[in-house]
């Protein structure tokens, strides 16, 4: 199968969003300079600015999640506040750290206001951006962080529960589905499932 996405479609509302031109061709530092150029949705006119992703450009691991939240605005990183720390440590548990083999990436690369949660046509904007990616990462297993990650890749509407516990195919690429670290954070008691999806993850990459 081929790892390039189509044009970027809601799961929640079937809304395609207009491509963004020539996205599909850039390499890395040509995608990193379109993404901090970037005014194509409304979210880039209220954060400080745009948070492209860190990590091993060349990972088997692929790490994403919804969007950047007030510390991430700030430093210009994904997943750097509290439930960043708690994400090196889920990574820790099986034994990966960030920048080793790991990327980390959100759906969206601007603060939503209020840290809300992105709505679906600034997700069909912004995913072409993370589809290039994934297309320059060429990961061995993407493990989608949350319901937003998770449906916005697969494009279609579901449950997180649904989704965890099974592999599903990104264009080639084996996706996991888990909670998000902020979620966990709230509901630690979930924490127990979180460890057995990324357990699973380390199982399916040792297969």
């Amino acid at each position: 199968m081929s790892r390039t996405a189509d044009a970027p479609q809601s799961a929640e509302t079937g809304f395609v969003a207009p491509s963004l031109p020539g996205t599909s061709s850039l390499d890395w530092p040509e995608l990193k300079q379109k993404v901090r150029d970037c005014t194509a949705c409304k979210l880039r006119a209220g954060c400080s600015q745009t948070v492209f992703g860190v990590g091993d450009e060349h990972a088997d691991w692929l790490f994403v999640g919804e969007g950047p939240g007030a510390d991430e605005d700030a430093q210009g990183e994904p997943f750097v506040g509290q439930a960043g720390k708690l994400l090196d440590n889920m990574l820790s548990a099986i034994k990966l750290k960030r920048g080793s083999n790991v990327y980390i990436a959100n759906v969206v690369k601007c603060r939503p206001p209020g840290n809300r949660t992105p709505e679906p046509d600034e997700i069909a904007t912004c995913l072409p951006y993370l589809q290039q990616q994934i297309t320059l990462i060429k990961p061995t297993l993407i493990v989608a962080l949350g319901k937003t990650a998770a449906t916005s890749l697969l494009g279609r509407e579901a449950t997180l529960g649904s989704l965890r516990g099974t592999i599903h195919d990104y264009h080639g690429t084996p996706l996991i589905v888990t909670y998000h670290p902020a979620y966990l954070l709230r509901s630690p008691a979930e924490k127990a499932k979180a460890w057995q999806d990324l357990c699973f993850a380390r199982q399916r990459m040792a297969t």
